[in-house]
């Protein structure tokens, strides 16, 4: 193993036996020459190095072997075949509660662990303060951990793991879960320790989170190692991936494997991967046949009919894949069946919970409204620069107008849900929220 490596994984896999009926089990112990249950790789011939201070996501559809791999790499879990050597410390933060006794109290469990991890008791009295006042968890520290919520119980284990500094920090999207505060501060902590050196390999769906901090990234699915590269690369193939149909799953995986989906970025230092991340984002620029959405309510047409609604860039390219703070367009048609007056459009932006991030309409509240005549197809286009966070939106239609003077309904077409889109980090944004209000701001010691 070279001397900046830090992991080495070669030809890893991790089988199970699966077994039809729970007898068969017992029988196998008796009949050794017979074979009564199939082989479950839950990950198979993965290799791969990582070197010292490198940062390293794993990305993969539920049930593609990323928590099995981690587990293979920490040690909990042992190898079918292969081998993994490793350099230095390991802090690991896994399952959820992982290693944590529920019935001991959250003390005793932070001696427990600290013990596992091989803390020294000097060492520990040093740094029992420290852990105790980041979990942050108050009086319920000498209560049972199975008084604990999900997040307590996070915000514990998280607090031994960083409590001292390891060569090797592992996540296994435990920070999912909690409140944001927390959980900005424990990446506020891996961030402190990745600039000490530390070696980070974590496991996320945050898809946004991968570029914006690795160096690199993997991609498993059916416990195979499709990609190994850069990661808006990565990203792209796990997109893919994720929102392919089942009959074309398996094409995919053969072209991501054979590297037909990877730029022309070449492997870089990490200064060098840092100052590509922006350019590389635009690549996630693109447009996914199987990335649709699956909720589109269409109401009844009263006398105009909206015609495919989509998103474009401003090459005039279909997309559902946008980068932040690249300009968009928002386009579709309405085609009037009959003569309307007062007439405006209209459109709106969701988030996946359905909560209203932004709109806008055309003629504007202080503007003339259109006349439309029988028979006219008016095109709508809403210009804008995308000034949402990373993550996954929704797009709604509509047109009112007035067809009937006695209509207490001012739509005559609306379709709600009807573009699906997916968000990507530019690289360079540091907003929360849903939207990025980009804030001119200085600081100076005072």
């Amino acid at each position: 193993m070279c001397s900046d490596t830090v992991i080495k994984v070669n030809n890893l896999g991790k089988c199970y036996h699966v077994y039809d009926e729970p007898s068969h089990r017992l029988f196998q112990f008796f009949h050794r020459n017979k074979k009564l249950y199939h082989e479950f790789w839950a990950v198979k011939d993965i290799s791969f190095d990582v070197k010292a201070g490198e940062t390293v996501g794993i990305l993969g559809r539920n049930g593609g072997g990323k928590s099995t791999l981690l587990q293979l790499v920490c040690g909990t879990l042992n190898p079918t075949q292969g081998s993994i050597d490793t350099v230095g410390s390991i802090a690991a933060l896994l399952e959820l509660g992982s290693g944590m006794n529920p019935t001991f109290t959250g003390l005793e469990n932070i001696v427990i662990l600290s013990e596992i991890m091989g803390i020294s008791k000097d060492h520990f009295e040093e740094i029992l303060p420290r852990i105790i006042e980041f979990a942050d968890i108050g009086e319920f520290i000498n209560q049972p951990v199975k008084t604990y919520s999900s997040g307590m119980a996070v915000r514990l284990a998280f607090a031994v793991s960083v409590a001292r500094e390891p060569n090797i920090l592992v996540v296994d999207e435990a920070l999912s879960v909690g409140d944001e505060a927390f959980r900005r501060k424990c990446f506020a902590r891996i961030e402190k320790l990745r600039e000490n050196g530390t070696t980070l390999l974590f496991v996320s769906h945050a898809d946004s989170l991968v570029t914006q901090i690795c160096d690199r990234a993997l991609l498993l699915d059916g416990g195979e190692l499709l990609q190994d590269g850069v990661p808006a690369d990565v990203v792209r193939s796990y997109h893919r991936v994720l929102f392919s149909l089942p009959s074309k799953r398996q094409e995919i995986r053969e072209a991501i494997k054979s590297g037909e989906f990877v730029s022309t970025v070449k492997e870089s230092s990490k200064e060098e991967a840092q100052k590509q991340r922006h350019s590389e984002s635009l690549e996630l620029e693109t447009y996914l046949d199987d990335f649709v959405s699956k909720s589109i309510v269409s109401y009844p047409v009263r006398g105009a009919e909206i015609v495919d609604p989509y998103l474009r860039n401003k090459k005039g390219k279909r997309v559902n894949q946008l980068v932040a703070f690249e300009e968009y367009e928002y386009t579709y048609k309405v085609k009037f069946t009959k003569d309307a007056a007062g007439v405006q459009f209209g459109m709106l932006i969701k988030d996946i919970t359905g909560a209203q991030v932004g709109g806008s309409v055309i003629p504007g509240f202080n503007e003339d409204r259109l006349e439309a005549k029988t028979g006219e197809v008016f095109e709508v286009v809403f210009n804008f620069k995308c000034p949402l966070n990373p993550g996954t939106y929704f797009l709604n239609a509509g047109v009112q107008g007035l067809i009937d003077e006695d209509s207490e309904n001012p739509y005559l077409h609306r379709l709600l849900d009807v573009v699906m889109f997916k968000v990507h980090s530019n690289g360079l944004d540091n907003g929360t929220g849903f939207v990025n209000v980009c804030p001119s701001a200085t600081t100076k010691k005072l």
